[in-house]
């Protein structure tokens, strides 16, 4: 069994740092060895062996619709007959320009990039520029890319792999990110108050999804809009993963909450490299070529990741789309509970929209803190006998899980079967 992905992952390993792209795809919290995905479908990933899996990973996020969806499919075609890649403008990246803007009111301009971190790191420099000021306040266990300065206390891979940081990052950089514990308004508050007129930017996942999902407590993101208001900040929203995820409009319009900018990722290039950055007009007008911020990509809005995110985003549009894949969402995390409860093993499920982690943890999991008190060892049983019984859940505690429109009835039930024998494998 895998014998082709064992092969290939010793052949990955010679030349390959730790065999893998990046660095969570490894498997090192889980054990075992990771698949080689050859083919995906719907709800279903094959590897090179031939198994096939009911996928919660996505890609990470952006597969909403599921692989291989009918309508990025066919976009994609259509743009290959075309080109590829210009180097040069195109009217879909004004089409998808168009549709973001129309679909998250905070977002008045946006500029497209090449992926979320791009995007995170752009927004910091542009509120760097428009404050003139340099600190940046970030919250623990949120992860907003490989950024120098947002490495500091990150969640997602640096927390599977318990990686302090990062070595290579300059104190300097370190030295003007202040990071802060998640749903924490109130040392929010005293740290705006100590450094008056330094802090540049607040960045926070309104929703976090790289400690595992994680939900701002009641007031939490209010809070830090008025404090950001009051203190001439500016108040950043990663939604690279809550995007056009947790509704049409983002985290923002389920909570009701507008930053000044947004990130954006995943899933507005249908599964392809893309990210985003955009608000006010007064804000965005500081970029080059109308300001004085530099930020430039030669794949910024490339034709096959502009083509696949307007199909994906046209689906996402219909009524209905989002309540039926919460209702699968919240079916899959209820059945999960009660499997758990029945094998005795205590966990926390953290859910919200077609978000989800099973946390391996005795109490709420509100902060990357109490994130951490996670069982992971068990959590590495549970994966393994998962995966064995062809459920694929990411290969870290600390990772989301997301339900697509491609699931069905029948793979919610046959995971909750699986999860009822994969909890008893976990207990012992």
């Amino acid at each position: 069994m895998n014998r082709r992905s064992k092969v290939l992952f010793a052949r990955a390993q010679k030349l390959i740092p730790g065999g893998v792209n990046s660095p969570v795809r490894a498997f090192r919290s889980v054990g075992g060895n990771p698949r080689f995905i050859r083919s995906g479908k719907g709800s279903h990933v094959v590897d090179v062996d031939g198994e096939s899996y009911i996928d919660y990973l996505g890609s990470w996020g952006p597969l909403i619709l599921g692989h291989s969806p009918a309508p990025v499919q066919a976009a994609l075609k259509s743009q290959i007959s075309l080109g590829t890649s210009f180097g040069a403008s195109t009217e879909n990246e004004v089409v998808l320009a168009e549709m973001i803007t129309n679909a998250i009111p905070s977002i008045e301009r946006v500029r497209l990039v090449n992926s979320g971190t791009e995007a995170t790191m752009s927004a910091i420099r542009l509120a760097r520029a428009f404050t003139n000021r340099t600190k940046i306040i970030k919250f623990d266990g949120c992860y907003h890319g490989h950024v120098d300065s947002l490495l500091v206390k990150a969640g997602s891979g640096v927390a599977t792999l318990g990686l302090p940081d990062s070595p290579g990052v300059q104190p300097a950089e370190c030295g003007a990110t202040i990071s802060i514990p998640y749903n924490d308004a109130e040392t929010v508050q005293q740290v705006l108050e100590l450094n008056r007129a330094e802090i540049a930017a607040i960045i926070v996942e309104p929703v976090a999804g790289n400690m595992g999902t994680v939900l701002p407590a009641k007031g939490f993101l209010q809070r830090l809009r008025k404090l950001s208001r009051e203190h001439g900040v500016l108040l950043i929203f990663d939604e690279v993963i809550t995007g056009f995820r947790l509704s049409y409009g983002g985290a923002q319009e389920v909570l009701n909450v507008k930053p000044d900018l947004t990130c954006l990722g995943k899933i507005i290039g249908g599964g392809l490299p893309v990210g985003a950055y955009g608000g006010h007009h007064e804000i965005m007008k500081w970029v080059a070529p109308e300001g004085p911020v530099y930020q430039a990509g030669t794949l910024s809005g490339n034709p096959l990741a502009v083509a696949a995110g307007i199909a994906t985003l046209k689906t996402l549009k219909k009524p209905g789309t989002y309540a039926k894949i919460e209702r699968m969402a919240v079916e899959l995390a209820t059945g999960l509970l009660i499997a758990a409860e029945r094998a005795g093993i205590p966990v926390q499920i953290n859910n919200i929209g077609s978000m989800f982690t099973v946390f391996f943890a005795s109490s709420p999991v509100t902060d990357f803190q109490k994130a951490k008190t996670s069982d992971t060892d068990r959590y590495a049983k549970f994966f393994n006998a998962m995966l064995e019984r062809g459920v694929y859940f990411p290969p870290s505690q600390f990772e989301t899980c997301f339900v697509s429109l491609a699931h069905t009835h029948n793979d919610i039930k046959s995971t909750i079967q699986a999860a009822r024998e994969a909890f008893k494998a976990a207990a012992s």
